[in-house]
């Protein structure tokens, strides 16, 4: 028997402190997120970051906290029971991070009497943080939990067309009655590392100018052309003119590069050049999150208006949007009828 586990990255339990620190813990060791010798990640996580951000980011998840809960949890769980409704196999959801684990999800489709689980991991693009872990973990959890159950895989789906014309349309929706400047297509940041070390390859990567416009079997784990492709293809889909739209990168931490241009010194220089009226646009998330709702719409739109920025209009993700659902779910039925 078949069956679907949608999984997204994850939420604290509670915005409370505590809840954050555990949250972050078990993000923040995950050797695909900070990738360095488990006795640095160890020095830096649990000597360093868990003594000084949980009370921050505790704060920053308060201000977007729902009374139903986290907006990703709450925004996942909409989308799952939208797209039970359009499938006859069962439909689980899980998280990355935190309490709702996949190991708690793929009992939940095994309990129903499912031996072969499709995944689906919630973001358009490959990276060893986001997609490569789940598939890992996932793998792992099988191997030592459900040893006769199948599992296979939706691949990054960021050029699909059906998915750019799902995006487009939303983003047309959005923004058909506003007059605007400029549209920013902010991507999360991942350190350069990241990007040589999915390079399977071993010599495309450069992160220059040219290698993510050079065809190469290596843009098949590559995030940052993955990013830049969606901006091309969304930008085609909607006929946008070329100066106004541009790509760059938020949310980095530490000291490493990460891939730039950062998404808060783009919207200052934007607001420095005279944009007075600008979008912004998440396409690394299906799911609005913290990133979206607190570090792009409250603390992005603040450096806009503080140089001098008017109007800040935030894109929301796809969510449970109906041709969204309906696209996951065409692709979930087509899965079930050729597997």
């Amino acid at each position: 028997m078949k069956g679907v586990l949608l999984v997204n990255l994850g939420s604290p339990d509670s915005p409370d402190p505590k809840d954050v620190k555990k949250y972050l813990g078990e993000f923040l060791m995950d050797e695909r997120v900070i990738d360095v010798p488990y006795w640095a990640r160890t020095l830096l996580v649990k000597g360093i970051i868990l003594n000084t951000r949980p009370k921050a980011s505790a704060a920053a998840y308060q201000k977007i906290w729902w009374e139903e809960g986290s907006p990703l949890i709450v925004i996942s769980e909409r989308l799952k029971s939208k797209i039970q409704q359009q499938t006859d196999i069962p439909v689980a959801l899980a998280m990355r991070y935190g309490s709702m684990t996949i190991k708690k999800g793929i009992q939940e489709l095994v309990d129903k009497g499912v031996d072969e689980v499709f995944l689906i991991p919630l973001y358009p693009q490959f990276a060893m943080a986001t997609t490569e872990t789940i598939l890992v973990l996932a793998n792992e959890i099988r191997e030592s939990h459900f040893p006769n159950i199948k599992i296979s895989d939706l691949p990054a789906f960021y050029n699909k067309p059906d998915y750019i014309k799902v995006l487009s349309n939303a983003i047309q929706k959005s923004l058909s009655s506003k007059d605007l400047d400029h549209i920013l297509f902010s991507y999360h940041g991942v350190p350069e590392r990241h990007i040589r070390k999915s390079d399977v390859t071993k010599s495309h990567c450069k992160i220059d100018g040219s290698c993510c416009v050079t065809p190469s079997k290596a843009h098949e784990f590559c995030y940052r052309h993955q990013c830049l492709e969606v901006t091309r293809l969304v930008a085609e889909q909607l006929n946008l003119e070329k100066d106004t739209y541009s790509t760059s990168f938020q949310s980095r931490l530490g000291f490493d590069p990460w891939l730039q241009p950062y998404t808060d010194l783009t919207i200052e220089r934007l607001g420095k050049q005279g944009i007075k009226n600008m979008a912004i646009i998440t396409p690394a998330f299906v799911s609005d999150c913290l990133e979206t709702l607190e570090e792009i719409a409250m603390e992005g739109e603040e450096i806009f208006h503080e140089v001098g920025g008017e109007n800040f209009t935030t894109v929301p993700c796809l969510n449970d949007d109906k041709e969204w659902v309906d696209l996951l779910s065409k692709w979930i039925n087509n899965w079930a009828e050729t597997n």
